[in-house]
């Protein structure tokens, strides 16, 4: 391997690297691999986000996140994972660098991260891991266990409707009901597209933030709320689409996000009003007929639904895929 090093950058503060943008394009990162808005998250998270930046003969090669979280008695995590980007690892590489250099690379960019984050780091965690990943990063004294799965659609439509046949009979009839109460509803305002500048980020916080209090806290789960600031400058990117669903008062009844991606498109952020708030039942159902057009449309190859609710997803046309997650204390990554 050519001349390589490692730098641990904090994205709050540390200037983007000259190469970033260009590095985040060509090694297929979805738009929360963005520097600035990597920022904007860990500045309103409870634990930030660090970056571990491999060179390789001067060249920038590979990228490690991490969230440097605390746990009881002054002792750190690493949780290896780009925080709203759910079911990919967290780390880019750049298209050229083959897996013995990614993997020589990784472990160099663990013993920097557990010496930045001091002596009382218990170690990493990988989140996020398919089954081609999981080898990179597991070995003697790395523990393994598979976690909740990912739900990814292969596109094989030419239309919507081509999808909507593809399902099976209760649930191809549920979802062209329940579009069509979407377009007769004559209180409703849809709306969808990207780089919207006519919406508040606070709004659409404050919706996804009640939203997630209501279904509860997933396990685990180290996260707080998603902040205003960070959806703020989301929703206003060229390659972000935002779908709203507005009453004719302008109260945002529900939205829904896709970040958008030359191969997988994910389905991101979901969040509605309860129905006892003035919500509607059918809103979620016609978000994925929206999205999916877009998928059709552009020709993506595949969609990501993301994590969880599986069986509903499956019944969408979405496979599961597993994932798994790596533990790796500190001697072993040290």
């Amino acid at each position: 391997m050519s001349r390589s090093g490692i730098e641990i950058l904090d994205p709050r503060r540390d200037p983007e690297p000259a190469e970033w943008s260009a590095f985040r394009l060509a090694a297929g990162g979805h738009p929360p691999w963005d520097y600035g808005l990597l920022g904007r998250e860990s500045q309103h998270a409870p634990f930030p986000t660090m970056l571990a930046v491999a060179t390789v003969g001067g060249r920038l090669a590979g990228v490690m996140a991490a969230s440097v979280v605390r746990l009881p008695l002054g002792a750190r995590l690493l949780e290896v994972h780009n925080p709203w980007l759910s079911g990919v690892p967290g780390w880019l590489f750049a298209d050229d660098v083959d897996r013995p250099i990614r993997q020589r690379l990784l472990r160099r960019m663990e013993r920097a991260l557990c010496r930045f984050a001091g002596p009382l780091c218990a170690g990493l965690l990988y989140r996020y891991l398919s089954g081609e990943d999981l080898p990179l990063v597991s070995g003697f004294g790395r523990l393994t266990r598979e976690s909740v799965g990912v739900a990814v659609l292969d596109n094989t439509f030419s239309t919507v409707d081509d999808w909507n046949s593809s399902l099976a009979r209760s649930r191809r009839h549920s979802v062209r009901g329940q579009r069509r109460k979407v377009e007769r509803d004559p209180d409703l305002v849809v709306r969808f597209g990207p780089a919207r500048d006519d919406l508040d980020g606070s709004e659409l916080a404050d919706l996804v933030n009640r939203h997630r209090a209501r279904l509860g806290k997933p396990r685990f789960d180290s996260r707080g709320p998603v902040s205003g600031d960070y959806l703020h400058e989301l929703v206003r990117r060229d390659d972000v689409l935002t779908l709203t669903y507005h009453d004719c008062r302008g109260r945002l009844l529900a939205f829904a996000d896709l970040l958008d991606h030359p191969e997988l498109p994910v389905y991101q952020h979901w969040a509605g009003l309860h129905r006892d708030e003035g919500g509607r039942a059918h809103l979620y159902f016609d978000s994925y007929a929206r999205l999916i057009g877009h998928v059709v449309g552009t020709h993506r190859k595949r969609f990501s639904a993301g994590r969880g609710m599986l069986e509903l997803k499956s019944s969408l046309g979405f496979t599961p895929q597993r994932r798994w997650i790596a533990a790796v204390p500190r001697p072993v990554a040290g």
